[in-house]
């Protein structure tokens, strides 16, 4: 997995993660195509095997209850859940919990009910060599097992028909992108194209070399840049997943396009397929039948974008209500002390470099109000009302906040997002430390790891920024739930102890 190290990737000028240029026409108009967000596989393959395992758990008791009438329910529903569980990992084991599994038929078919007999004759193998088989009924079983064969049967051909309906329409589809070009790009969109189920969607191609080496069609499809092209294109234009088709020896020129392209919050893999190498099969990953290996992975991806959802939407709503009254007390407080809304919009740039719209409460005199930050606050900067150094100071101008996480635009938890024209020793941010955008492969957040080692407030030097960005990567780096926790836990800890940056 490729990994730049933070520190070093602020201090790199090789980066061309800052692009901020033109597109070409070609690129343009592929990035202009509506495209709606993709299907994750490995959720959808998450939720098709928990609706099977209680569909088969419900079954079991089903029986249970009607024949048994509740008699031992520890033995039956331990048993119960045990051979689910089981059943679970043999189909896991089989890899029938994958998309081109649940696309096929009678060999899907075949496979699972191959595992969930298996299981059954385990069990009771293991009743008899036991001596417990009087203590389980056998009519129970048997009626489990042959109901349960039926009940798969039927799951898996409406997953079936699921999944075909909705490859037809290209919800399950990776929006795709080849860097290279000349024979070695030829090749790998054939062995893609000639996969009917590899859910790779060819948007396009980009590369470096000239026209010679790389003309403007490859095996029918389009080049649309350079590859610092590709970072503007992908924050224009849905990009699920990077195919380098470049040769392992080429060691050079895949450095240098991995530092251009770390700081997209995209899959990167390197073709494998035309490697004369040969490694274990658990070295590689496939797309479809393709072997690739597996360069970089979007942060805070798939399930864990799911339990990060929650986290932030259930800590948004439960902080809403706990600090309600807080919120109340300072929206009466800056109505009354000074003209002008009680509310400041500032637009800052968020996921991939998009842009939104957060919300503070009112802490500097309207009439020199700043909504690009061009000039950042210093201490007792004359534009702040008294009110306002109270709440800058506490961070309670930063609470409205937590409805741009209900809106989500922002995390509870991540890089703080910077104002568009907020400057460090006179550079802007993303001029003064190259690579700094890379902050911006998460969504960014309320609080973050930067802002409870002390590194919040004023960044006049480009060394404090520096050191943000530098804590900010290391999340990104290092994401868990319970990293997440952690940092929420030290906000309030910090602001007393470690704000005398903030004012």
């Amino acid at each position: 997995m490729f990994r730049v190290d933070p520190k070093e990737a602020a201090l790199s000028h090789i980066s061309a993660g800052d692009a901020t240029g033109t597109l070409g026409s070609a690129a343009e108009a592929a990035a202009r195509i509506p495209a709606e967000p993709g299907l994750s596989h490995k959720i959808v393959g998450g939720f098709a095997q928990l609706a099977e395992a209680a569909l088969l758990f419900a079954l079991g008791m089903a029986i249970y209850a009607a024949y048994l009438d509740g008699a031992n329910p520890v033995i039956y529903v331990s048993l119960s859940l045990g051979i689910v569980i089981a059943a679970n990992v043999a189909f896991n084991i089989a890899r029938t919990h994958r998309l081109s599994a649940y696309r096929s038929g009678i060999r899907q078919l075949f496979t699972v009910l191959i595992g969930w007999v298996s299981v059954f004759l385990l069990v009771i193998a293991g009743l008899f060599a036991f001596k417990a088989g009087e203590q389980v009924s056998r009519f129970w079983l048997g009626s489990w097992m042959l109901s349960g064969a039926v009940l798969l049967v039927i799951y898996r051909l409406l997953l079936r028909a699921l999944v075909l309906d909705w490859s037809a329409k290209g919800r399950l589809r990776r929006r795709t992108v080849i860097v290279g070009g000349g024979p070695d790009a030829e090749a790998l969109i054939a062995a893609i194209e000639k996969q009917a189920t590899s859910d790779v969607e060819l948007i396009g191609l980009f590369d470096d070399r000239d026209s010679a080496r790389s003309p403007d069609v490859v095996a029918g499809l389009k080049k649309l840049g350079r590859v610092a092209d590709l970072v503007e294109f992908a924050r224009r234009a849905r990009i699920d997943l990077v195919i380098v088709s470049m040769p392992l020896s080429a060691e050079a020129r895949v450095l240098e396009m991995l530092r251009q392209l770390w700081v997209l919050p995209v899959d990167i893999r390197l073709s494998a397929h035309m490697s004369k190498l040969r490694f274990t099969d658990k070295t590689y990953s496939y797309l479809g039948e393709l072997p690739v290996f597996d360069i970089a992975d979007r942060p805070i991806s798939d399930w864990n974008l799911v339990f990060k959802w929650i986290f932030d939407k259930t800590i948004a709503l439960l902080a809403l209500i706990a600090l309600s009254p807080i919120m109340l007390a300072t929206a009466i407080a800056v109505k009354l002390t000074s003209k002008g809304p009680i509310l400041f919009r500032q637009r800052r740039h968020g996921f991939n470099n998009e842009l939104i719209e957060v919300y503070k409460f009112r802490s500097m005199y309207t009439e020199a109000s700043d909504t690009g930050a061009s000039k950042l606050v210093t201490r007792d900067d004359p534009r702040v009302t008294p009110v306002g150094r109270f709440i800058r100071k506490t961070s309670i101008d930063e609470l409205p906040q937590l409805f741009n996480v209900l809106k989500g635009q922002l995390s509870i938890v991540g890089p703080r997002p910077h104002a568009l024209s907020a400057k460090a020793a006179n550079k802007l941010y993303h001029d003064a430390v190259d690579g700094y955008f890379a902050r911006h492969k998460v969504k960014p957040g309320i609080t973050g790891w930067a802002q409870i080692h002390g590194w919040r407030g004023e960044t006049d030097t480009i060394e404090k920024l520096m050191a943000r960005v530098d804590h900010d990567l290391y999340y990104i780096e290092n994401w868990s739930i319970l990293l997440d926790l952690y940092i929420l836990l030290m906000t309030p800890v910090s602001l007393v102890t470690k704000s005398e940056n903030a004012f």
